[in-house]
């Protein structure tokens, strides 16, 4: 008669607990940081502060049209570009202090923040300028953070997950925007419609 096979209780994918208890305690000052980090630190410290500077512009251009959207068509627009504001500076707080976790400082200096972002601070003059540079924000800001997602990959699980996050977020973004350039068109163009030139 077979003998019955016996349950594993062992957890095989977890270091030696003793030894990872050891491990945490050396290095103590590098807070999250442990030894069992793979990722390339400084590449990941200076991905996140371009994604904060994007972040930043995209707060800032986002601020500049919610109080400059005038016209019949504006009230309902003004509120999206505050709530997206809101949610880019969100997305700068969690970015902020991912960075503060991984040992790094995160760049809030004013001087070259166009320069280490990805977006592009445009300020538009018209509601549907206004609305398709906030698109376009958008898409770049899509594409930066799939690439760094893909990059980071399992090396760096927490980063990557705020991350793609963000991207759920900016995804959204694009979609409401392109509805709204959708709906602007629409009303601008309709028969009987007036408005003054600086609108549209």
């Amino acid at each position: 008669m077979n003998k019955p096979i016996e349950a594993d209780t062992s957890t095989p994918h977890l270091s030696d607990i003793q030894a990872i208890r050891e491990r945490a305690r050396q290095h103590i000052s590098a807070g999250a940081v442990t030894p069992s980090y793979d990722a390339n630190r400084e590449v990941v410290l200076k991905l996140l502060n371009e994604a904060l500077a994007t972040e930043l512009v995209c707060v800032l251009r986002y601020r500049r049209h919610y109080y400059m959207a005038d016209g019949v068509l504006a009230e309902a627009v003004k509120k999206e570009f505050l709530e997206h504001s809101n949610e880019e500076q969100e997305h700068a707080d969690l970015i902020a202090e991912r960075i503060i976790q991984l040992g790094g400082e995160p760049n809030f200096d004013p001087a070259g923040l166009t320069s280490r972002s990805h977006a592009e601070y445009k300020a538009g003059v018209s509601l549907e300028d206004m609305i398709v540079e906030d698109l376009v924000a958008e898409r770049i800001a899509i594409e930066s953070y799939r690439e760094m997602v893909d990059y980071i990959g399992k090396h760096d699980s927490s980063t990557r997950r705020m991350l793609e996050r963000i991207l759920g977020v900016e995804e959204q973004h694009a979609e409401e925007l392109a509805s709204m350039l959708k709906g602007v068109h629409a009303l601008s163009r309709s028969p009987g419609f007036a408005a003054k030139p600086a609108e549209l």
